[in-house]
């Protein structure tokens, strides 16, 4: 890399994750694929957050994320994963629940991990075995950094990490994918956190607001506080444990 990373934002950054029911497929044409980038597309617009990268597979999808203000992840998910099953379930005659678990998401701490994300979502098709060189598979930003073509993801951030003048930082970016990244970011169900990556998670859930200080709020504020944080997929203890609230104040949030 020609230059030092430039420091992230406190706060905003995702890493979201969502399969589908079962391994079973959640895109199965080309058709199925361009839905689902126009439906980001248009919630992106209108809620006015950032696409940093994503890669579609068959059976799953990376998005890296940033939200402007707290809760905006939660609500373009939900305008984004409920149309698209129900669009998906009506084109193919299915029922039931498209997407496993609804999504989980993770929030990004630091310049490293974040390029270390960019690199293991844009390498997934190259892992799954669905192409045989990165710049081959369309369901995916790469090319939007590669080619500078026209897209809605957002790829001045990470660029900015590589080099001031852009034709050098796509090269640096180009020659950083070619090493294979053998970070794991799969967030399966079965990894466990530990309390310090639980802590921190809700550090930066909270922003600038120390979880201590989430008790003193008014209590509509407490309360939408504490539902955003389950909705972000901690658990009550968890919770609890960061803001010291009970367990009934938290499970009554709305």
């Amino acid at each position: 890399m020609t230059r030092q990373a430039r420091q992230l934002s406190s706060t905003g950054f995702y890493h979201v994750v969502f399969r589908g029911v079962n391994h079973g497929h959640i895109f199965e044409e080309q058709e199925d694929f361009e839905r689902f980038l126009t439906v980001l597309e248009r919630i992106k617009l209108e809620l006015c957050f950032e696409v940093h990268a994503y890669c579609l597979m068959s059976n799953h999808a990376h998005l890296l994320v940033h939200e402007k203000m707290p809760g905006d992840i939660s609500l373009a998910m939900s305008k984004l994963l409920g149309p698209y099953a129900n669009w998906f379930n009506g084109k193919y005659q299915r029922s039931g629940a498209l997407i496993a678990n609804r999504y989980r998401s993770e929030c990004i701490e630091d310049d490293k991990y974040l390029l270390a994300l960019v690199r293991y979502i844009h390498q997934n098709p190259l892992v799954a075995g669905a192409v045989n060189h990165i710049d081959e598979y369309r369901w995916s930003s790469y090319s939007d950094y590669s080619t500078g073509r026209p897209s809605f993801t957002e790829t001045a951030f990470v660029l900015a990490a590589f080099a001031s003048e852009s034709k050098a930082a796509v090269e640096e970016f180009i020659a950083f994918h070619r090493t294979a990244e053998i970070s794991d970011f799969s967030q399966s169900d079965k990894v466990k956190r530990t309390e310090e990556e639980i802590r921190k998670g809700i550090l930066c859930a909270l922003g600038h607001l120390g979880p201590s200080a989430v008790a003193g709020l008014a209590k509509q504020e407490r309360d939408t506080t504490l539902a955003l944080l389950r909705e972000k997929g901690f658990s009550i203890r968890q919770i609890e444990r960061a803001t010291g609230i009970s367990r009934g104040i938290i499970s009554r949030a709305k």
